[in-house]
């Protein structure tokens, strides 16, 4: 991978948590071994079912979790590396990385007003010389997200959701990022509010060049905004392809399963369409099957998936997949 290119690259991160079980110490592998990279102004969607790490890959990426593993390359530099024990304060990239969080009700503090919530990353970065350039920095990033000049004196409760993770998306570019992460910005929203503040992160893109990792569940969402997508299964990459090569031309078994429980808005092709139901549950992160993650819910499964992760292979056009049998 060529440093030029890329914004973002991570290569075999891992993410463990030490977890007591009775008299036990268990280790819970939340991401593991996980590669991808995100050029300027990219949009990767991260999508997974609940508790397949999707949220871990964000934090960690922002250190807000200290990796356990692998390699975290930034613009060009290097902020963290476990086999060259590098591990760079984080402060002067702080700027330039950012977080839209998922639950607007709790990421927003019930004591502040909009104007400091907003205001709170221009004071830490000291962005601004004076109080009149600090509140003409303010109502500007509230009518960037469609926010008017007299809510910047209101508190968080008297906004509804969607206002409120405006609230959130306005603090994220308060510092005018190169990269956000976004952890699943509009699953606790309304349907309707949904579409306005997907299309708003379009707006945004186009405007500032600014890239995300955009993490989410539902594929229908992740498609409409992502360049490219990943899909992540109890911490492993399991897919990633371009967004319209992976709707059309799907490989891994899981993929294939996650596609198949999209809602389709036409009867007679719902109909006609093949749900694509997985035997078994979702095994425990603390105890792992051994090789590929997926191979107890897998038809496909054989004994050489047991044996070893199968590695994230080309298939073609940039295509990567993980599974020895497709």
């Amino acid at each position: 991978m060529s440093e030029e290119k890329y914004l973002l690259e991570v290569e075999h991160l891992k993410q463990y948590f030490p977890v007591k079980e009775g008299f036990k110490k268990l280790t819970l592998k939340a991401v593991d071994d996980v590669s991808f990279a995100i050029k300027p102004g990219e949009t990767l969607g991260l999508v997974g079912e609940s508790g397949c790490g999707k949220t871990t890959v964000g934090r960690t990426l922002l250190r807000l979790y200290q990796p356990t593993g692998g390699r975290i390359v930034f613009d060009g530099d290097v902020l963290f590396d476990s086999e060259q024990k590098i591990d760079v304060d984080m402060h002067p990239y702080r700027k330039q990385m950012q977080m839209v969080f998922q639950d607007p009700y709790s990421s927003l503090d019930p004591r502040m007003t909009v104007e400091d919530i907003i205001g709170e990353p221009l004071d830490v970065h000291k962005l601004y010389s004076s109080k009149v350039e600090r509140r003409e920095k303010i109502l500007s990033l509230m009518e960037t997200v469609g926010l008017n000049a007299e809510h910047a004196m209101r508190y968080a409760h008297e906004f509804s959701g969607g206002q409120r993770q405006r609230i959130g998306i306005a603090r994220a570019l308060a510092v005018n990022p190169k990269f956000i992460v976004c952890d699943e910005p509009v699953s606790a929203l309304d349907v309707s509010i949904q579409a306005q503040v997907v299309n708003m992160f379009e707006e945004l893109q186009e405007k500032l060049g600014v890239a995300y990792l955009f993490i989410a569940h539902d594929l229908l969402v992740v498609r409409h905004i992502s360049d490219r997508i990943a899909v992540m299964y109890l911490g492993r990459l399991m897919e990633i392809a371009d967004a319209d090569e992976l709707n059309d031309n799907p490989i891994h078994p899981y993929t294939l399963s996650l596609l198949s429980a999209v809602p389709i808005p036409d009867p007679e092709t719902a109909r006609n369409s093949k749900r694509i139901i997985l035997e078994g549950d979702v095994p425990s992160p603390l105890n792992m099957p051994s090789g590929c993650p997926f191979r107890t819910r897998c038809q496909y499964a054989t004994e050489k998936c047991a044996m070893e992760m199968p590695p994230l292979t080309e298939r073609g056009d940039g295509h990567f997949v993980a599974c020895w049998n497709k």
